[in-house]
């Protein structure tokens, strides 16, 4: 059985997007329940030189949308990043969710070959749709939720790996 690009890209994006939606509302009822500021949460990092929880979701939720876009030949959406909640992240991955519920197979399946080129402060890099899904997209996108996972985690919410990976369907 082969694999298309629309199922190794979209289904995959929307789920893990569904599952960091739930764990931003686990994230605010924690906040709430032990009277932290969200701001707290939404300002930590790791480590000092590491994004911020807040980038962290604005970076996954825009190689979400990225990827999609440049695998269907479209320009993707630009958002502000000007989120500073909770409900405003949440809100972000909700964009984000729906924005790729509007792909169909038929505009991303035979991007495989499809020339990605992405532009970086003053130069620009290009590859075939495929290495760019599986080199780059896929694993940028799931650095930048396993590491917003991560720092809720180690802020003390009360999270595990049944969050990050969500429900699985059975056959």
């Amino acid at each position: 059985m082969n694999i298309s690009m629309y199922q190794a890209s979209v289904p995959i994006f929307t789920r893990i997007l569904n599952n960091l939606s739930a764990i931003l509302q686990k994230a605010a009822e924690y906040a709430e329940a032990r009277k932290i500021d969200p701001a707290v949460l939404i300002n930590s990092r790791l480590y000092p030189d590491m994004f911020a929880f807040a980038r962290q979701v604005q970076i996954a939720t825009d190689t979400a949308k990225g990827a999609a876009s440049r695998l269907a030949g479209l320009e993707p959406p630009k958002y502000e990043d000007n989120e500073a909640s909770l409900p405003e992240l949440d809100a972000r991955i909700r964009k984000t969710v729906a924005f790729l519920e509007g792909f169909t197979p038929t505009q991303i399946d035979g991007s495989e070959e499809r020339v990605i080129t992405l532009k970086s402060h003053d130069k620009e890099v290009s590859y075939p749709g495929l290495y760019y899904l599986m080199n780059s997209a896929l694993p940028n996108f799931f650095f930048h939720v396993t590491t917003a996972y991560d720092i809720l985690r180690h802020n003390g919410v009360e999270i595990g790996k049944k969050d990050f990976l969500g429900p699985l369907k059975p056959l």
